[in-house]
């Protein structure tokens, strides 16, 4: 995937989610439901853990350890980003790689990532989640789809 693409896909994918979230801590109430849809509430919360919530209590005196972790995983999957073959791999790198700065930029804020879309089955609550939530998923939705793809015959020049 070209250099200018991959990095404009990821900063769309971080921009977006920081707009949502300012959004949502300028206009939402920690804790206090909004009632969207039947099943669907914007929920303002606070993840100081992993992904939903996973060692939420060892994280949370440690914020700058959870973006150092995260950061160099994120470095990580950059560089795999850039060196994809499939441009359908390289979308998948750089959305995830643009959602998981979404959420170190939260911890390096505020100490933790800003989480307010909650989904709900009576009284069952998914975890609360975000847009940089949804870019990971969906990054890590392309590059499986980019590994199902049917490999190109390579000619011998």
């Amino acid at each position: 995937m070209r250099r200018p693409l991959f990095f404009g896909l990821a900063l769309l994918a971080t921009g977006l989610d920081q707009i949502s979230k300012a959004v949502a801590l300028a206009s939402l109430d920690p804790f206090r439901p909004v009632p969207v849809l039947p099943g669907f509430n914007l929920t303002l919360g606070f993840n100081t853990g992993a992904s939903f919530g996973i060692f939420s209590g060892t994280m949370a005196q440690a914020p700058l350890l959870m973006a150092a972790l995260t950061g160099v995983l994120t470095l990580f999957l950059g560089w795999m980003g850039l060196r994809a073959r499939h441009a359908l791999e390289g979308a998948g790198f750089a959305l995830i790689a643009g959602g998981a700065a979404g959420n170190i930029l939260d911890r390096l804020r505020q100490g933790a990532v800003t989480d307010f879309l909650d989904f709900y089955w009576r009284d069952w609550h998914w975890p609360a989640f975000n847009g940089a939530d949804i870019a990971i998923f969906l990054g890590a939705a392309a590059i499986l789809a980019a590994g199902f793809r049917q490999p190109t015959e390579v000619k011998d020049a």
